[in-house]
């Protein structure tokens, strides 16, 4: 006769008694709410990934449909926002998520559902940090996020996250002003958009020129209680498709399993930078490849 237990239950019984099933920590659980790239390196997919690496279970809410690889965006198909609601709901109903970010929501219906739906009443147990990601602005230049639905992100969104990562392009777009060209203006920009209500703000400085911007990628961390930079090697590549994606997702996995904020953005900055140095050495695709999400890296603390 088989030893294998017959049920969950009994699974359950054998598994308290402690018969061969090691003591394993809390596995926590991460959320994306975002669009699908079909080729991998970006949305959904890049953030599944990360959260895989950094030993996070991963679930996820899809907003959009790209037909995207890395040689550029041929086509979008938005979800209808009634089937965003019913994925975010069967995951409240069922998962204890520890952290979620957003990333490409594409609709002012989707921005609208999923600050209804960040409420503590809709969560088992506390509700999640939050990390908004808010893709509005492409490489290219051309916006991602319906421009009636700018307005609710900064008015509903915001207000509910522990943390914003806006690009220079994102950052200057919330705040109406020029692209930040230098350090005193990202952290001004970021102040700026403290105002609409998050915890904190993080201006990603990977595209700045300048004297400030020269040697390293600098990225500015805005809090009510001060300014920090979180500085690395500036790596001449073009293979950063889905850099973004991968920062918050990082973010978000490390505040999933505990980390303060700040730990939490040091420590993915550390994955970026070497998933972009990885990245450079076995380049994937014909274009302007993805992130290496499978590269070593030390996390810093």
């Amino acid at each position: 006769m088989s030893d294998t237990p017959a049920s969950l239950s009994e699974f359950d019984d054998v598994k308290s008694e402690g018969t061969g099933f090691p003591s394993e920590p809390e596995l926590r659980v991460a959320l994306t709410i975002a669009g699908s790239d079909p080729s991998g390196g970006a949305g959904i997919q890049a953030d599944l990934k990360t959260f895989t690496v950094h030993s996070v279970y991963g679930a996820s809410v899809i907003t959009a449909l790209t037909a995207q690889s890395s040689l550029g965006v041929r086509g979008v198909h938005n979800v209808p926002a009634s089937f965003v609601a019913a994925q975010l709901a069967a995951i409240q109903a069922d998962l204890n998520v520890s952290a979620l970010k957003t990333g490409m929501l594409a609709t002012a219906e989707n921005v609208e559902l999923v600050a209804d739906g960040m409420r503590a009443d809709r969560w088992l147990g506390q509700r999640p940090s939050v990390v908004i990601d808010p893709v509005m602005v492409a490489t290219s230049g051309g916006l991602l996020l319906e421009p009636d639905a700018i307005a609710l992100l900064r008015g509903s969104l915001f207000p509910v996250a522990d943390l914003v990562t806006p690009n220079l392009a994102e950052a200057a777009h919330l705040c109406s002003r020029d692209i930040a060209t230098n350090l005193e203006e990202m952290a001004a920009q970021g102040q700026r958009i403290l105002e609409f209500g998050p915890r904190a703000v993080l201006v990603k400085g990977g595209h700045l020129a300048g004297p400030d911007g020269e040697e390293h990628a600098v990225d500015v961390l805005v809090m009510a209680d001060g300014v920090e930079e979180f500085r690395s090697p500036r790596i001449d590549s073009p293979h950063t498709h889905g850099s973004g994606c991968t920062l918050s997702a990082a973010i978000c996995a490390n505040l999933a399993k505990g980390s303060d904020l700040v730990s939490a953005v040091r420590q993915a900055k550390a994955f970026v930078n070497a998933a972009i140095t990885s990245a450079a050495l076995r380049p994937v695709g014909h274009g302007r490849a993805p992130l290496d999400h499978f590269a070593k890296f030390d996390p810093g603390d």
